[in-house]
């Protein structure tokens, strides 16, 4: 939309990350969900030096069909002392067929000098042979200033003469890279601005996190003058990650007017980013900006007053330009505004029932003070607005009783538990035993065997997250419990709450509301 360059690293950089791992299907799935984003360039990685990335080259070739983006190899310049046209990895660029190629380079005289160990001068010729051998083999070449900021403030001249070397030797700009992720705005600003007017270069700006600042040095630089963003999906990336590429799009599209890619694929920013988080297999951040599940949820009772008038009194932007949605939560802070928002969100209209909502006010702060958290838990919540409110929550089974029994297995196998449901549904009376590898397991296997003759929907039903968390831990063994389970269909997911004096009964309660919440979903009638 615009002469401003929006590079994703994800695939490269972001794949840096602690406990991230890839498989070459993985890369490519992402890739075409970048590729929905509508970045310009997305950096598949380094062929040659990464057999997974040489690969996901081959493949990329027949198997992605991209129709916004342009994949980019990611590589070094040549060895010292060699020849660039008979460099083993500089080939390897080549024949991974991508047409933009991204050189990483030092700026830097310590790096160049301790680790590269050759000279400054031998590292001007590496860049400007390689991006001179790379350009005059129709690739379009650009150059990551390896720690130019740090360079930059030991030793200017030199690294000015980096960046003069490149774009002298064909580079289409160069990319000042905050490696270390040491830097801060003001400073950014100022070494983009002299390296402008010092050089002519078209600049680009990669930025790491460290100072919790890549999001802000990013859009610092643009002001700066730099006009080619580097950044990653969800802010992925080595330490503490690189800059969120995602906030730095929206931030500079929806607050400085500069478009970088199309609105409506903007409008899928939220999906996408959930998408990969999927595909990291990375929980995603809650309170990531513009694209967290909290990034426009509110719980102050005074916010959702003012919200219950103007929804931009107390939001910076409109959600849904990110795909993002308003999301009231429910505590002992709520008034009766945000029970009436919430409801109103579940598909319950409480407007003008004064009683209702003080009924249920009420109620939640009730049990808040016990140790339920309802912001945490909205199906719960939709629970107890069906049974104390509406009455019109289905009786899909009532239970008779349940037990667990745990027993230590001969041998020193460890403990099994068993569990015995009985219930009624459909008209019948059903016992029910499980087993598991712990109580809550047990418990869920025996009400899934009760059910499943009258439910047969409810196969479809998984647990997927568990937490506990002991309240008042002060009272020892005597302490409440809170359970908070999250359960899928396969194709959404809930959350649902259970407090009690032990860990069996509450994760019971939740338990049990989880797959109440799933059938109720399901749309069938009670049986």
């Amino acid at each position: 939309m615009s002469d401003l360059h929006v590079y994703d690293t994800t695939l490269r950089d972001g794949a840096q990350q602690e406990g991230l791992n890839l498989s070459v299907a993985d890369k490519l799935a992402i890739a075409a969900h970048l590729d929905d984003l509508g970045v310009g360039f997305i950096e598949g990685g380094w062929p040659g030096a990464n057999p997974k990335d040489t690969e996901f080259f081959a493949r990329a070739a027949t198997e992605l069909d991209l129709k916004n983006a342009q994949l980019a190899a990611f590589g070094s310049t040549r060895r010292a002392h060699g020849v660039a046209a008979d460099d083993p990895q500089v080939r390897a660029l080549l024949d991974s067929g991508a047409g933009v190629v991204t050189l990483v380079a030092k700026s830097h005289t310590g790096h160049v000098e301790r680790a590269l160990r050759t000279t400054l001068e031998e590292n001007l010729e590496m860049i400007r042979d390689t991006v001179g051998f790379l350009t005059g083999e129709g690739r379009r070449v650009f150059v990551d200033a390896e720690h130019f900021f740090d360079g930059y403030h030991s030793a200017r001249d030199y690294a000015l003469e980096a960046i003069r070397a490149a774009m002298e030797s064909g580079a289409e700009l160069v990319a000042l890279c905050d490696t270390n992720g040491g830097m801060l705005p003001g400073q950014v600003a100022d070494v983009v601005a002299d390296v402008l007017d010092a050089t002519g270069a078209r600049l680009g700006i990669h930025c790491h996190n460290d100072t919790g600042c890549a999001v802000a040095n990013s859009m610092a630089a643009v002001e700066a003058g730099a006009t080619h963003i580097q950044g990653t999906v969800n802010g992925y990336g080595e330490r503490t990650g690189n800059a969120d590429l995602v906030t730095v799009v929206a931030n500079l599209q929806l607050k400085q007017g500069l478009p970088l890619i199309e609105p409506h694929r903007l409008a899928d920013a939220t999906g996408i980013a959930h998408a990969i988080s999927a595909i990291t297999n990375i929980t995603p951040y809650g309170r990531q900006p513009y694209v967290g599940a909290s990034a426009f949820a509110h719980k102050a009772g005074l916010h959702a007053s003012a919200i219950k008038v103007d929804p931009d009194l107390y939001q910076h932007t409109d959600p849904t330009v990110v795909g993002n949605d308003m999301r009231m939560l429910v505590s002992d802070m709520a008034g009766r505004a945000s029970i009436e928002l919430k409801s109103k969100e579940l598909g319950i209209d409480l407007s003008g029932d004064g009683d209702a909502l003080a009924t249920v006010l009420a109620r939640v702060k009730e049990l808040e003070q016990q140790g339920w958290t309802f912001d945490a838990a909205d199906a719960s919540f939709e629970l107890l607005l069906r049974r104390e409110v509406t009455q019109d929550l289905p009786n899909h089974f009532v239970v008779e009783s349940w037990r667990v029994i745990t027993d230590t297995r001969d041998g020193g196998e460890g403990a099994l538990s068993e569990a015995t449901v009985k219930l009624h549904a459909g008209g019948r009376r059903f016992v029910a035993t499980g087993e598991g590898n712990g109580p809550v397991n047990a418990l869920d296997h025996a009400l899934r065997e009760a059910l499943v003759g009258v439910y047969p929907e409810i196969a479809q039903l998984e647990l997927i997250d568990y937490k506990v968390r002991i309240l008042d831990a002060a009272h020892g063994t005597d302490a409440v419990t809170r359970v908070l389970i999250e359960t899928s269909d396969g194709t959404t997911s809930w959350e649902t709450i259970g407090v009690a004096g032990n860990i069996v009964e509450a994760s019971w309660r939740a338990l049990s509301d989880g797959i109440v919440y799933g059938l109720l979903r399901a749309g069938g009638p009670a049986r």
